[in-house]
Parts: structure tokens; C-alpha cells; sequence
């Protein structure tokens, strides 16, 4: 006998765009994309001073993409264990929420950079990119391949420490 109770679809939902964020000490890469096409982008890298990140340029980014996510990479080590650089990417994301009211959200870094250099040296090699790879475009690139992972699933990090 057929099932007679109601079939009830799930009401789709809306397209979030996500800023993500490669931190680092001297440069942090940016990339954009959006739940819908579930595609990433590079953005311009944006400087750190020694006074701190370039915050005029992170907010006319937030500002421009409209961004409903803040999406920081976490740098861990191989092992999940936090790296050196995992306390201060960790109080950028806090700035992050603080400045911005938005939710902010962390992927494991661990290889993005890496990553990011191969694709971008393997692009050059093609003939696709005319000049040599910049360490921005590289930071960028790793942010991209962050918020990718975060597009196919890998979410919110927690870690003791």
C-alpha cells in the first residue's frame, strides 16, 4: 500500500556568499564564493602593518561582497594539533566577528599554501599567467583553496588550547 502521509520538500536555501581569509603576519589572502555555485575566487591580498591588519581594506571587502560568512583559516599542523600561528589567526577571527557582527567560521589551512603554489605554478608553466607568481596572488590562492574545502564540507574546527 502506497504512503499516503504528505511529502514535504525542504524549503532550498538562500545563497550565502563567504568571505574567506588566509591570515598571515605580513599578507592575508581573501577569496570569495557563495553556497549557490559553490565556487571560490580570489580577492587581492590585503597588508599587515605593524600596527595590524589593513582593516580599511578588510571592511571594503566585506562591505562589497555583502558577505553573510567570514571564513578564517586555521593554521594547525599535520597532526591537528595547533601551529605557531594558530593563537593569531584565531584573535583575527574574534576581530573579525567584533567588527563586523557576522558569523565567522574556521577550516584547517594545513597544505592551502602549498596547494595554491603548485595551481599557480602549473598555470604559469600552460602559459596561462604572463609574469611570475606573487606572494599575495599566492595567499590569495590558498584562501580560495580554504573556502573550497569549507564549500565541500569540511566545517567549524574546534580545538583545546
Amino acid at each position: 500500500m502506497p504512503d499516503s502521509a504528505p511529502h514535504t520538500a525542504s524549503a532550498p536555501q538562500a545563497a550565502r556568499t563567504v568571505l574567506a581569509f588566509d591570515f598571515g603576519k605580513r599578507r592575508i589572502g581573501l577569496a570569495i564564493g557563495d553556497t549557490l555555485t559553490r565556487t571560490a575566487a580570489p580577492r587581492p591580498a590585503v597588508a599587515v602593518h605593524a600596527s595590524g591588519p589593513d582593516w580599511t581594506a578588510i571592511s571594503r571587502e566585506v562591505r562589497d561582497a555583502h558577505a553573510d560568512v567570514l571564513l578564517v583559516g586555521l593554521p594547525l599542523q599535520a597532526d591537528g594539533s595547533p601551529g605557531m600561528l594558530t593563537p593569531a589567526a584565531r584573535e583575527f577571527a574574534a576581530q573579525l566577528r567584533e567588527r563586523f557582527a557576522l558569523p565567522v567560521e574556521h577550516v584547517d589551512e594545513w597544505g592551502s599554501s602549498l596547494e595554491a603554489s603548485a595551481t599557480l605554478a602549473a598555470s604559469r608553466a600552460r602559459g596561462e599567467r604572463p609574469r611570475r607568481v606573487r606572494k599575495g596572488e599566492v595567499d590569495s590562492a590558498a584562501a580560495a583553496v580554504i573556502l573550497e574545502r569549507w564549500l565541500a564540507g569540511e566545517r567549524t574546527l574546534t580545538y583545546a588550547g
